[in-house]
């Protein structure tokens, strides 16, 4: 029961949501690419991946200073196939797919350079 419950505390948030969506379509997205689309911190992205990982939604690897997401083959399958389904033409899912391929449309590795060059002159 603790797996259903974990699963389902990790998805209850609509940012968690969006990006269980785009891991849904997309098989691997850096925390730069999230945090483009989500339009929160990096801190933030940061601490909703923690809660997907530690559900064991997603899978994590790093390159470099860069951090990827992937949708864990733990994933309940019926729970995928539900979110795609009931997700797929939302209008927050469908302005995220279409800022998604702006976003991949750049190399990676400038992508989330000029991201990091952006965040820090904020600063």
């Amino acid at each position: 029961m603790q797996t259903a419950l974990d699963t389902a505390k990790a998805l209850a948030d609509g940012n968690r949501m969006r990006v269980v969506a785009a891991l849904i379509e997309h098989e691997e997205l850096c925390v730069c690419q999230i945090t483009e689309v989500l339009q929160i911190s990096m801190a933030t992205v940061s601490r909703h991946m923690s809660i997907l990982y530690k559900a064991r939604l997603v899978q994590s690897r790093k390159e470099g200073r860069w951090v990827y997401y992937r949708l864990s083959q733990a994933f309940p399958a019926p729970v995928y196939q539900w979110l795609k389904e009931a997700l797929r033409d939302t209008v927050e899912i469908t302005t995220d797919r279409q800022k998604l391929v702006e976003i991949l449309s750049c190399d990676t590795a400038e992508f989330c350079r000029r991201h990091r060059l952006a965040k820090a002159m904020k600063d």
